[in-house]
């Protein structure tokens, strides 16, 4: 085979990978709010069956693998859990064994990420395919709010008053739409020719995470309203005159569309006196944990089984989540867990700025500070995915051009 058709190859089997990556994303968003284990199953077997299949067809043809430093901090993280097994450490065996294969899905899609994605054409198409069917679920969820009472696609008894789209927790949505946001302003700001539809589609992400009700959510993406136009225009993405137009549209656009779908209940939720409420007790609790186990942890996975003799509050709910996805991971794995997760987050910041559509990544590590959008595995894909897209573009920017 020569050179010309061993590249065409493979961008043919990059696209192909691409395409079943954005197949197991879409899945996983349409499904998260199903209770059943199977909906989890099926998305996990996803991830290992195209693994499976990119490995035999590596064998067949072999070429070269993309690999990144973000894959050990990752592949150490399952390890910690088998760790923990092995010595006894963990509170409840099976959370652990879950969280383990929770995480070998994460390693798994990553680094097939990091394989479909190295092509810049390639990676350009799917992050469209991901950012069109995030306007989807934007326009969707919002008009699902105000018209389905609690219903999951007007069908599906959800059993909260709000669901948004397929999310039953506002807040988890709102990371979903960070994740998103700053692609739709970067696009608008880069494209030429459609600059003032992907406006539009950044104004209705916006919108959607006012009507959402999401305190974190709204502020984390009012200040990535303005934060990437202004680090577009200190990395001279665009010219001036083009920047202020665009950046003037969207923020007309963004208001106008909040004001449709309404300020009311967001401002009522923001004016409350303590925003931290409950969630500083449980950080407080997760923090006693700590202290207790502070380098092997209660277990990856068991945070709802060691909180009740930690908790510093009770109001008569389950608690089954920190709100804050560092200190979960501190409480569940110690230290050595808490660094590794850092770990990965750090090696993305770099890539996530100088990209510029990348910032959602920041964003959504600040919105775990309060929240766990990283604990439900059809939302935190899209994240670690987003995470390798960042990556193979800094790698891309990186290699010498050829004169």
């Amino acid at each position: 085979m020569t050179d010309p058709e061993s590249a065409k190859a493979a961008a043919r089997g990059s696209s192909r990978l691409a395409a079943a990556l954005a197949l197991l994303l879409f899945y996983g968003v349409l499904t998260i709010w199903v209770r059943g284990r199977w909906a989890l199953s099926l998305l996990q077997a996803g991830v290992f069956l195209t693994a499976a299949f990119w490995i035999l067809n590596w064998a067949r043809r072999p070429r070269k693998i993309q690999t990144a430093a973000l894959l050990v901090p990752l592949a150490c993280a399952p390890l910690w859990g088998l760790l923990q097994l092995s010595l006894g450490t963990t509170i409840y065996r099976f959370n652990t064994w879950e969280e383990i294969l929770f995480w070998f899905s994460l390693l798994a899609a990553v680094f097939l990420a990091l394989q479909a994605l190295a092509d810049a054409a390639v990676r350009a198409r799917f992050l469209t395919a991901l950012l069109y069917f995030g306007v989807a679920i934007s326009v969707l969820g919002t008009i699902q709010l105000f018209t389905s009472g609690g219903k999951i696609f007007w069908w599906f008894d959800s059993g909260y008053p709000d669901a948004f789209g397929p999310f039953v927790y506002y807040n988890n949505y709102a990371a979903f739409a960070e994740l998103l946001l700053p692609l739709a302003i970067y696009r608008a700001l880069r494209d030429k020719h459609r600059g003032a539809t992907y406006a539009i589609l950044a104004a209705v992400i916006y919108a959607s995470v006012i009507a959402s009700n999401s305190r974190a959510g709204a502020v984390l993406c009012t200040a990535l309203l303005l934060a990437v136009p202004i680090l577009a225009a200190v990395k001279k993405t665009a010219g001036a005159r083009r920047l202020m137009l665009t950046t003037g549209t969207l923020l007309a656009a963004a208001a106008l569309f909040a004001a449709v779908v309404g300020w009311g209940r967001l401002l009522e939720r923001l004016r409350h006196p303590d925003p931290f409420v409950h969630r500083r007790e449980m950080l407080l609790s997760s923090l006693e944990m700590a202290k207790e186990r502070p380098w092997m942890g209660f277990g990856l996975g068991t945070y709802q089984e060691a909180y009740p003799a930690h908790a510093l509050f009770d109001i008569g709910r389950i608690v089954n989540h920190a709100h804050n996805d560092w200190a979960e991971w501190l409480a569940e794995g110690g230290v050595p867990f808490l660094v590794l997760t850092l770990g990965f987050a750090a090696l993305t910041v770099g890539p996530a700025i100088r990209s510029v559509w990348g910032l959602g990544l920041l964003s959504v590590y600040l919105h775990a500070l309060v929240d766990y959008p990283m604990q439900r595995l059809g939302l935190e894909l899209w994240i670690f995915v987003l995470a390798a897209a960042v990556t193979a573009a800094e790698r891309e920017r990186r290699q010498p051009s050829t004169p």
